[in-house]
């Protein structure tokens, strides 16, 4: 049987009073695959996010039993078709999603309920804070196709590190939450019924921070990401804290500190 849900809404975005973006796989029936309109049409959201001042951090979480299969079989099929250019031109389209979240300058955060694979794994690879359920499941089995995980690799690797990468990439293998979280793929497991209230703490957490700082802070981790220590480095990295430090917001964070208040930021003076 055939689900056609071209009409229909591929995902669910909405906005909470705290600043919070949300947005919702909403393909339970295919266990939210994608094709080229949700990756089309969630790239598109992830830049206005990217730009939306109100927005303070973004959390991923999908409907149904599965997190994201990847991609849809009957895209893969429609693919199968395509010329090497048309190809090129979908394969460019899933980098950037999957760069549109990774350099995303909010806080993002992956609750993952079920099986992740492929694609799946590429979106929890590019949020910093990814948490799963202990039902969840992950796979990188492009190579059982005949394929392999190209556009999401750079995300994947960093994430789980080439040792672990060596095995998964070639084997293909289903692994547990427990062994994502043993190759860092994600932050902590829960049982499944806590998956939201670990979601709404982690949350609190990120609130906690300034908003340009965690911006900062993102840009400061691609930059130092490999680097050797050299005198650049450091006077990169020096630079950096003497510009926060003098800005609004880090002078606001320290005499918080030491008023003993909270800052701004937290909506309270």
């Amino acid at each position: 049987m055939t689900i056609d849900d071209s009409n229909a809404p591929l995902f669910r975005e909405s906005h909470d009073g705290r600043g919070i973006a949300r947005i919702t796989l909403n393909r339970p029936q295919l266990h939210n695959a994608f094709n080229d309109r949700l990756i089309t049409d969630l790239t598109a959201v992830l830049r206005g996010i990217h730009g939306d001042e109100t927005v303070r951090a973004l959390v991923l979480t999908a409907e149904g039993k599965s997190f994201s299969a990847g991609a849809d079989l009957n895209w893969m099929r429609e693919m199968a078709t395509y010329t090497p250019q048309e190809n090129l031109r979908d394969a460019e389209q899933l980098a950037e999603l999957m760069h549109a979240l990774d350099t995303l300058c909010k806080p993002t955060i992956a609750l993952v309920q079920g099986p992740a694979y492929g694609g799946g794994v590429g979106l929890v690879s590019c949020c910093d804070i990814a948490i799963a359920a202990s039902t969840a499941s992950f796979a990188l089995s492009e190579v059982r196709l005949g394929l392999i995980p190209a556009v999401i690799s750079p995300y994947v690797v960093t994430a789980m590190g080439i040792r672990a990468a060596r095995r998964y990439f070639l084997t293909g293998e289903r692994f547990s939450a427990e062994t994502a979280l043993h190759h860092g793929l994600v932050h902590e497991v829960v049982a499944p019924e806590d998956l939201e209230a670990a979601g709404k703490r982690m949350i609190e957490a990120v609130l906690a921070g300034g908003p340009k700082a965690q911006e900062q802070a993102k840009l400061l981790i691609a930059d130092v990401g490999g680097e050797v220590c050299d005198e650049r480095l450091r006077a990169r990295t020096a630079g950096r804290i003497a510009e926060l430090r003098a800005s609004q917001e880090g002078r606001e964070g320290v005499n918080a500190f030491l008023e003993k208040r909270k800052p701004r930021w937290r909506g309270e003076a």
